[in-house]
């Protein structure tokens, strides 16, 4: 597959297009402050899935704990050194677990576990064996039920990954970010290569399935060359998947990105290059590019299951397992049931003191109607899968769908006899290209909800 855009595409095109995803990017934080569903409206929602017991479930869970703070961060993390205040949280998060779990009957089938923060493996092996028994206790997770964690290199051992292994985690991701020194000290986060080849080698002979690696450009000091050669570093090692997210740059959310110096910035043109040479080396050493930015080996489930059309997303990323249900645990944790999106009360101590009170900690929420969820879906199913059906379209994405086919003069998608189909240069302009229906995109797994990996 040829990943390079093609001369023939305007700069007045690329311009137009790019800056109207970094408004888009922008803007997604902070629209749609939808407060019509309430822990009312959700634990009847949860009663109400409850009544159809064979339909498939997923948790994330949130651990929203860290050592110290990056630069770039934008997760809803705490920085804490007080083993004793992650204890009271798992405390509270057995609570909130049985509460979700007597409401919606916890005897269905979970498919997906995913921990994600924050830095998960910041809990101690004694913390994590008990939240992995709180999980088990609550919930119905059998042997097929994929486990995954997020994880801080930093804080991996031999001895915690051998753990981690133990008590059927198969799927692990490790914030790598950038592997040079300087960008590294403009951002707060130093770890060094061998650091990460030790992690690396340390999981894949502890016999983990997946190994991923987050990448992060548009970073401080960051320039085509050192971004160039991190990949190299990170192709020489092969992990299974790689996701490659641009900075996103929210002081007003995160007063801590006000530490990195805007002057050390990369421009939108080199910002721009430095994943189009990403997309271009990791699609010619053998990954399947998936949805926005994700890479895999082509041997992956995910690659196999976009070949097949059959590649799903939820709030916790994509998958070839869809369930019908995400439930989120934890402060700051979102998930849709019933086609009911919610997130939990974000703040630590609001969240404690709800749930302490019996009540479902939900902050915010809305509930899709019918024809909310037809939309959802169908640009979830162009983003994982690069083809809009018009019978998909046709009563939700009517306008849409014209303006998209609209773009088959610039190249970036082509009409096909029952749909559309992004072209290879599009490929490049996906996440601008749905922003045609941007009202439905800001639910999914976009930065107003996760950052990369701890």
């Amino acid at each position: 597959m040829s990943t390079a855009a093609p001369a023939e595409l305007s700069p007045e095109l690329i311009a137009g297009l790019t800056g109207r995803g970094r408004r888009f990017q922008a803007a997604i934080r902070y629209r749609g402050r939808h407060d019509e569903c309430s822990a009312e409206d959700y634990a009847q929602a949860l009663a109400e899935v409850a009544m159809r017991p064979a339909e498939t479930l997923s948790l994330y869970v949130h651990i929203p704990f860290c050592a110290g703070r990056c630069l770039y961060c934008g997760c809803n993390t705490t920085v804490t050194h007080d083993s004793k205040r992650m204890d009271a949280y798992l405390d509270t998060l057995d609570r909130e677990m049985a509460m979700v779990a007597g409401l919606i009957n916890g005897d269905r089938d979970v498919l997906q576990v995913h921990l994600a923060g924050g830095t998960p493996n910041y809990l101690s092996e004694a913390q994590l064996t008990r939240l992995t028994e709180m999980l088990e206790r609550r919930f119905h997770l059998v042997p097929e039920t994929e486990r995954s964690i997020e994880c801080d290199p930093r804080r991996a051992s031999a001895g915690q990954l051998e753990l981690l292994h133990a008590l059927g985690f198969r799927s692990i991701g490790f914030g790598v970010q950038d592997l040079d020194p300087d960008v590294q000290r403009a951002i707060g986060r130093i770890q060094s290569e061998e650091l990460i080849r030790d992690v690396y080698w340390m999981a894949r002979e502890i016999g983990f399935d997946s190994i991923g690696f987050d990448l992060i450009y548009g970073l401080p000091q960051q320039t085509e060359a050192t971004f160039a050669r991190t990949i190299d570093s990170v192709m020489e090692l092969a992990p299974d998947r790689v996701a490659c997210f641009g900075y996103a740059r929210r002081t007003s959310d995160g007063p801590h990105q006000h530490a990195i110096d805007v002057h050390e910035l990369p421009n939108s043109a080199d910002r721009e290059r430095m994943f189009r040479n990403a997309a271009a080396r990791f699609t010619e050493a053998g990954y399947a590019w998936i949805g926005l930015d994700t890479f895999v080996l082509e041997t992956d489930d995910l690659a196999l299951a976009q070949a097949e059309g059959r590649l799903h997303r939820n709030c916790i990323g994509y998958t070839a397992i869809p369930s019908a249900h995400l439930a989120g645990l934890g402060a700051g944790a979102i998930g849709e049931l019933q086609g009911t999106c919610v997130q939990n009360e974000p703040d630590l101590q609001r969240w404690q003191e709800t749930v302490s009170a019996g009540r479902i900690p939900v902050n915010r929420g809305h509930k899709l109607s019918d024809r909310d969820r037809r939309r959802r879906d169908a640009i979830s199913h162009l983003i994982c899968n690069l083809v809009l059906p018009q019978a998909m379209a046709a009563d939700c994405l009517e306008d849409e769908y014209r303006r998209l086919a609209a773009y088959a003069g610039d190249g970036l998608v082509e009409v096909l006899p029952n749909g559309l189909r992004v072209t290879e240069a599009g490929r490049f302009f996906l996440r601008e290209l749905c922003t045609e229906d941007d009202a439905y995109f800001h639910w999914d797994r976009a930065r107003w909800h996760f950052s990369p990996s701890a």
